[in-house]
């Protein structure tokens, strides 16, 4: 585990707006709890994307269900400024998972702008297996033409995707 210089233990934030919670974000999860004692999954509310399957309680609960499994794992909402928050929990690093060079670009501008407001460092975690190069609105537009998105997400998310999509029809 981690422990800074003064012996402390690091608690680490990674954020998403899981919405699914995919075996890509599990992945990153996951290996942020072998580097951190602590590890925040926190879901947020991303201004940019305009259509959403679940709202922010329901990707809660989808999340917890997913890292049920792993000691340390924590989930919350963020409401506001990503390092508000995360300052807020105690959060010293922010962890964020890379599939492509364009993930990169952009997530390169918010660790700048991040560390310069608050002081709080991002580290860059490839994307890795099988999974590196699945996304939600992948799992989304898959679901929402009758295919089948349980090999890509947990089964607690699976079932509620079909849940979703036959409400929808």
């Amino acid at each position: 585990m981690t422990t800074d210089r003064t012996g402390r233990h690091i608690k680490a934030i990674v954020p998403g707006s899981f919405d699914p919670i995919t075996k890509g974000h599990l992945d990153v999860i996951e290996r942020a709890t072998k580097v951190f004692d602590e590890v925040l999954v926190a879901v947020g509310r991303n201004s940019q994307k305009k259509s959403q399957m679940f709202d922010a309680q329901e990707r809660v609960e989808l999340v917890e269900g997913a890292v049920a499994h792993l000691p340390g794992v924590g989930v919350g909402i963020i409401d506001g400024l990503l390092v508000d928050y995360a300052r807020a929990q105690g959060c010293e690093v922010i962890v964020k998972g890379l599939r492509f060079a364009s993930d990169f670009d952009y997530e390169l501008q918010m660790a700048h702008i991040n560390t310069h407001v608050s002081g709080i460092e991002t580290i860059f975690l490839p994307a890795g297996g099988p999974y590196a190069t699945i996304s939600s609105t992948m799992m989304r537009e898959i679901a929402a033409y009758g295919g089948d998105v349980s090999e890509f997400v947990t089964p607690n998310v699976a079932q509620a995707i079909a849940r979703k999509v036959a409400q929808a029809t």
